[in-house]
Order: structure tokens, then C-alpha cells, then sequence
């Protein structure tokens, strides 16, 4: 069994520091003054606190402690305490109530979160944690908590022609932006396997969306469409190579602290208004050193603002991040915790919950290890 937070062990005696707390105030105030009031207030605290057994005991022993006070200090009123009586079975019956719609709607609420988490899953699946020599993590941020799949998307995969992946974010929300997503996964799956070069696999990448859209009606059938970041590694992982179709420019970190975002040199338009004209898909050529590490996300990262209104800056930030991890540990942190740090990142600069969903994909490549062992301590 799950251990508790202390927490929520303590909290579970609030009901019966109610009591008490009315108990005293009797005790303490003159005979005119009732905590009836107060007795009452214990149930409704246990709703959510207890199970209906223990809201039960919580109500009856409010009952007695009122009846036991009343007859303690001699004040006891056959018609008047009878009402309190009354109200506090009433109030208890109806705190019994209250827990029993919270449980139902817990239970739904549970059975929705797993439905979408298995939607995800199927719609959005987790990348491998390592494809040859490259090492990779993925998160996806929702910004509601229960709305776990939305427009933003992240896949990869070990192709003939190299390791290749894309990030992309889907234009709207709700069903129809999910559906674009797993169109968008679906084509890149299969044309990642079959298309030589990156500018073949974009075009059939656009003729499918092009497809898609002719489904839509209305605003969707007009204005949909997907930013998209493409990138492809050469099989030594020397190279990467990047398509960027109107998307966030990834950014680019070294094992020496330096980072540096890959603008294109080239403005492209998203991907799926191909119908409104045609646009070359320019690629572009970087070194990918050992120790280099690609962090690629969605604008719900670089869109990000502060209570001043200020963009979160990630070629400005995350280097600072990285660089206070290796003085703390001496090594380059793994994939995995730059993601953590990243969301937890764009979480303080923007006070709190998410401003829009975030998808985050790493991919690093590592030091080999016989480097490392060369290195003067």
C-alpha cells in the first residue's frame, strides 16, 4: 500500500479538533453561549476526509458531546437541545451524502484520467530511451491537468537512412487536434521508412495533411495546420540535419556549457497550406559533437510569459541550468533531467500552471567512454 503523505494523515483529525474546539468554547464562554453551531461544522469537515462509517462517528459523537456539555452544565432543555439534536443528525445524514457524490465523481473522474491516458499512449507513444548510441526523452505537459492529449506531438525512430524525429504543434484543440496528431504520427511513421531525403518526406507529410483537410469544415478545413521541426542525425551522429516548417528553433547544448538555438536561415511556412501555394522544405546541416545535446520543444515553452509579460528565454536559461548541475555533480545531466528541469523551469517563470501544453523531446549524445577516461581529473 501507498504510504501516505503526513499530511494527509494529520488532516484526517481536523473533524475531531472541530469538536473539541466547541467543547472548550462551552467551557470557557457563559451558559448563554452555544457552540451548537460549531459541533455542526464537524461533520461537513469529514466529507472529504472520511469514510461514511467515520462521518457517522464524527456526527454521533458531536451529539453526545453537546448533550453531555448541556447536561454537565445544567442547562439542559428538553425542547431546544432535542432541535440541536435534530440538526446535527440532519447535517451528519447529509455530510453521508455529500461524501457518497464526491466518491462517485471521484470514480469517474479516475475512469476519464485512465481513458485518456490510454488514449495517449495510443496517440502519442514514448519514444525509446535509446536508439544506438543516442540517448532521448520525451515529456508532454498538458496544460489542464485532466486534458492530457492535445496538438502537441513529439516521434522518432531508427529509419535506413538514419536516426529521424519530429516535434510538431497542431493548430486548434479538442478531437479534431488530436486527430491531426495521429495523422501527422501515421505519415511520418511510414514515410520516415520509405523517403530517402527529408524534403520527399515533407511533401508526402503535406499531401496527407492537404488530404486531411479536406475532411474538415469550416474554419479547420482553411486554417489548419502544423508547425513541424524534422530532424535527421547521420548514422555516426556527427551531423544532424533539420527541416523547420514555422516551428520554435531547437537549441543546440555542449558538453562545454555552450548553447546556441539553430535558426533557419530560411523562413518556411507550417506544414498543411500547401493549397494556398508551394514552399521549398530548405534542410540544414549542423555538427552534433559528442557530448551534444538537441532540445526540441513547442511554443508553449517560448510563448511562456511571466507576470511582466516577459517570453521565457531557453537559449538564455537553460544553459544556466545545465551548468549549475554539472558544478553540483561534475557530469552533463541525462536527458531525463533536463525535461524535469525545463517544464519546472517554464513553470516558476510563468507562476504556476502551464500557460499552453509542452512537448519536449532530448536527444543527447553522449562522450564515448574511453574520452571520458582521457580527461584529466
Amino acid at each position: 500500500m501507498r504510504v501516505l503523505p503526513v499530511w494527509s494523515q494529520v488532516r484526517r483529525l481536523v473533524p475531531a479538533a472541530v469538536i473539541a474546539l466547541a467543547a472548550l468554547v462551552n467551557l470557557l464562554t457563559p451558559p448563554s453561549v452555544s457552540s451548537a453551531a460549531l459541533l455542526a461544522v464537524a461533520p461537513v469537515t469529514a466529507v472529504s476526509l472520511l469514510s461514511p462509517a467515520g462521518i457517522v462517528g464524527i456526527g454521533l459523537t458531536a451529539m453526545l458531546v453537546q448533550g453531555g456539555l448541556a447536561f454537565a452544565g445544567g442547562s439542559y432543555d428538553w425542547q431546544g437541545d432535542a432541535a440541536v439534536q435534530i440538526t446535527l443528525a440532519a447535517v451528519t445524514v447529509l455530510a453521508v451524502g455529500l461524501n457518497r457524490s464526491l466518491r462517485t465523481q471521484h470514480v469517474s473522474a479516475s475512469r476519464a484520467r485512465y481513458a485518456a491516458e490510454v488514449a495517449q499512449r495510443a496517440v502519442l507513444p514514448s519514444p525509446p530511451s535509446k536508439l544506438g548510441d543516442l540517448r532521448i526523452a520525451a515529456r508532454y505537459v498538458p496544460a489542464e491537468d485532466m486534458a492530457l492529449i492535445g496538438g502537441d506531438l513529439y516521434v522518432m525512430q531508427e529509419t535506413p537512412y538514419g536516426v529521424r524525429a519530429m516535434v510538431g504543434d497542431v493548430r486548434g484543440k479538442g478531437l479534431s487536434a488530436v486527430t491531426a496528431v495521429s495523422v501527422d504520427i501515421g505519415v511520418f511513421r511510414y514515410a520516415a521508412d520509405h523517403e530517402p531525403d527529408l524534403p520527399a518526406l515533407v511533401d508526402c507529410m503535406e499531401e496527407a495533411l492537404l488530404r486531411e483537410s479536406q475532411r474538415r469544415e469550416g474554419l479547420d478545413a482553411t486554417e489548419g495546420f502544423t508547425t513541424a521541426l524534422i530532424v535527421q542525425f547521420a548514422t555516426d551522429l556527427a551531423q544532424v540535419h533539420i527541416v523547420n516548417r514555422g516551428h520554435p528553433a531547437p537549441l543546440l547544448l555542449h558538453a562545454d556549457g555552450r548553447a546556441h538555438l539553430l535558426e533557419p536561415k530560411e523562413e518556411a511556412p507550417p506544414l498543411g497550406i500547401s493549397a494556398l501555394g508551394e514552399w521549398t522544405s530548405p534542410v540544414e546541416t549542423h555538427p552534433f559533437p559528442p557530448g551534444a545535446m538537441l532540445l526540441c520543444f513547442t511554443d508553449g515553452v517560448t510563448e511562456a510569459r511571466d507576470p511582466a509579460g516577459a517570453f521565457y528565454d531557453p537559449a538564455e536559461r537553460v544553459p544556466h541550468m545545465m551548468q549549475s548541475y554539472r558544478r553540483q555533480t561534475g557530469h552533463f545531466p541525462e536527458p531525463s533531467t533536463v525535461l524535469d528541469f525545463l517544464a519546472r523551469d517554464v513553470s516558476r517563470h510563468s507562476g504556476g500552471a502551464p500557460q499552453d501544453d509542452q512537448a519536449l523531446l532530448a536527444l543527447h549524445r553522449p562522450v564515448p567512454e574511453q574520452d571520458l577516461l582521457a580527461r584529466p581529473l
